[in-house]
């Protein structure tokens, strides 16, 4: 259980996906995890979340897949022979509860009040779910709700975007953060999944609080500068700019046309210099 916990608090996002067509369900996990996020929670909101959690399991074993609004023993079972790993739930359900625990699988119970973590904690249960974030208090209520109890780490969920993210991770009491803006449902049905990963990958800068302000790279000759900054621009879709001593790909990778500063006799080809900008 402990495995599962260190991977959501790890990831620190942890996108709660709503999806009508299984079939998207693989391309949709492998954008997250190529914008950096390699979990999911799938709700059982529709039909198709069994078969989603199963797809993705079979096919990208290591992203970790969750199910979420499990309401019912029922649902957890159908979610833990599909392959998921752990399960969320909006609220405190005893008999859901003890039914996971009784099977080895980690259960997250929504709690928004003293009464519900001290049932969680009746449990063992140190990880809980904090829903509706936002609506039920957002940071300031977490921070007074886990005065407390210091066993309790919480996983708020619900109004939690790209612009207040880092309130909530900043709470030491906070483990994860769940949020649907990366895999919003619009995109999903429309199989935009570069914008998904676009999405993820913007979350995951956020979440680290830094940016990349300069990348330099040493070539050898103009020929390699050439090629090396048509890969750049070629993968990550980036203007293509030749200048005197260098080509640049976008604004942020300069490849130096000769060796310059760094390392001047090399075994490898070329010598990259990279500085980042903390947010």
């Amino acid at each position: 259980m402990d495995k599962v916990l260190n991977h959501l608090y790890e990831t620190g996002i942890i996108p709660v996906v709503k999806i009508e067509d299984p079939d998207k369900a693989v391309p949709l996990a492998k954008a997250l995890r190529e914008g950096g996020i390699s979990c999911a929670e799938i709700t059982f909101r529709t039909s198709q979340a069994e078969e989603a959690i199963r797809n993705i399991a079979n096919a990208l074993p290591d992203i970790l897949v969750g199910a979420g609004t499990v309401l019912t023993t029922g649902q957890a079972d159908r979610a833990i022979n599909a392959g998921a790993k752990f399960i969320v739930s909006p609220g405190l359900n005893p008999e859901v509860v003890r039914h996971c625990i009784n099977r080895q699988i980690p259960v997250v119970p929504g709690c928004s009040n003293p009464s519900d973590i001290e049932e969680a904690l009746s449990f063992g249960i140190k990880v809980v779910k904090f829903f509706p974030a936002e609506a039920a208090g957002g940071v300031k209520y977490i921070k007074a709700i886990s005065a407390p109890y210091s066993d309790i780490q919480f996983i708020p969920t619900g109004g939690i975007n790209e612009k207040n993210l880092n309130d909530y991770l900043s709470c030491p009491c906070v483990l994860a953060c769940g949020g649907s803006w990366m895999v919003n449902e619009a995109l999903i049905k429309a199989g935009d999944f570069n914008k998904i990963t676009e999405l993820s990958r913007n979350a995951v800068k956020a979440m680290l609080g830094f940016e990349l302000a300069h990348i330099g790279i040493n070539s050898e000759s103009t020929e390699q500068a050439g090629e090396t900054a048509g890969l750049f621009s070629e993968i990550f879709g980036l203007d293509h700019k030749d200048g005197n001593s260098s080509i640049f790909s976008g604004t942020v990778i300069e490849v130096m046309k000769s060796p310059f500063r760094g390392v001047q006799t090399c075994a490898l080809p070329i010598y990259i210099s990279l500085s980042v900008r903390t947010a």
